[in-house]
């Protein structure tokens, strides 16, 4: 399937890594950098860049372990710093010498945050992001459940998937294949993914990099319930809350505008994401769970709300937008609307 009109591709060696990314808009466009979410590519954000204000410019890169870009480990212990330096290695390589918009679409709009909470930006959106305190483990205010995060990182990643994503497998033969999971998860189900593209971004997704490096990551033993505890590399370890933690965006000064939109029918990330240790716990999916009192399903949505409003409480303008009818990924289940709300942001923040 080939790429939209006035989309194009490209492939440009940073400080850190050969980054894979596509280009929309104008060379001397306003910059506005897309950073999709874990196991996609940038070419999720194809309808975002179609079609779009002419005074902009997208630059939608493949993030590290992800589609086009070089293979390099990522080291967890950084939580997606690694992200957030491989996207400004990107801006430096590419003579932007300003202040970037940011948007970052799930584990992207944690690597956006990070990215801003080291340098300045013009202005963050975040689409249905992982939570402030990382994925899974924690109680409302960020304290884990266990000292030692158990129940998060490289060890939640389901066997059969990781193997049917390592394998290539385009089949929707099982629940756990990729396009199976991508059909529940990624979009709301009562959004139908006209089926040429849904092929695409199933082959986009097959382009991840599996293993202790990647997807899923290394995991620990514990002796805390489930029963492992986070790695050291590879992108789920480096969305734990043992590593990863974006509630510190409400000391940033000054305070770029911030555009909030959420899936109402999103399962990845929610008061109760269906991936979650405590969800899958509290339903009996994987015996011995402790207790809500121990380890509560995580309330990812109330968490974000909670730190964007001490944002907001601290001088930042926060606009947020709840998406009804659409899952994890309004932009794809709802581009026009979302698109709209968008485009309108980025102008009035510009």
């Amino acid at each position: 399937m080939d790429l939209a009109a006035g989309i194009t591709a490209h492939d440009i060696d940073t400080d850190r890594l050969r980054m894979h990314y596509l280009e929309s808009g104008p060379a001397d466009g306003i910059p506005v950098i897309l950073v999709h979410g874990n196991l996609s590519t940038g070419r999720f954000y194809e309808t975002v860049m179609a079609g779009a204000p002419s005074q902009f410019r997208f630059i939608a890169p493949d993030m590290r372990g992800f589609g086009r870009s070089e293979r390099k480990a990522l080291d967890a212990t950084r939580g997606v710093r690694d992200w957030a330096d491989d996207t400004y290695s990107l801006v430096r390589a590419l003579g932007i010498d300003e202040p970037v918009h940011l948007a970052g679409w799930s584990t992207g709009g944690a690597a956006i945050a990070a990215y801003a909470i080291d340098r300045p930006v013009r202005s963050l959106t975040f689409i249905d992001p992982v939570s402030p305190y990382g994925f899974g483990g924690c109680h409302r205010d960020g304290t884990p459940c266990f000292p030692d995060w158990a129940g998060t990182g490289g060890g939640t990643g389901n066997p059969e998937f990781v193997e049917r994503l390592k394998s290539g497998d385009r089949s929707a033969d099982s629940p756990f294949s990729p396009r199976s999971v991508m059909a529940i998860s990624y979009w709301s189900p009562n959004y139908a993914m006209p089926e040429d593209r849904f092929d695409m971004l199933v082959d986009e997704v097959l382009l991840s990099s599996v293993g202790d490096d990647g997807y899923p990551g290394d995991f620990t033993p514990s002796d805390n319930w489930p029963g492992m505890a986070p790695g050291t590399t590879g992108i789920l370890n480096a969305l734990s809350g043992k590593y990863l933690s974006w509630s510190e965006i409400v000391d940033i000064d000054p305070k770029p505008p911030i555009l909030w939109t959420h899936g109402a029918e999103d399962i990845v990330v929610a008061d109760g994401s269906a991936w979650e240790m405590g969800t899958l716990g509290a339903a009996g999916h994987v015996p011995g769970w402790p207790g809500a009192d121990v380890y509560p399903p995580q309330p990812q949505v109330t968490q974000i709300r909670d730190v964007l409003e001490a944002y907001a409480a601290r001088g930042g303008r926060v606009q947020a937008e709840w998406m009804e009818g659409s899952g994890h990924g309004p932009v794809l289940d709802a581009p026009e609307r979302w698109n709209a709300i968008f485009y309108a942001f980025l102008e009035s923040a510009s």
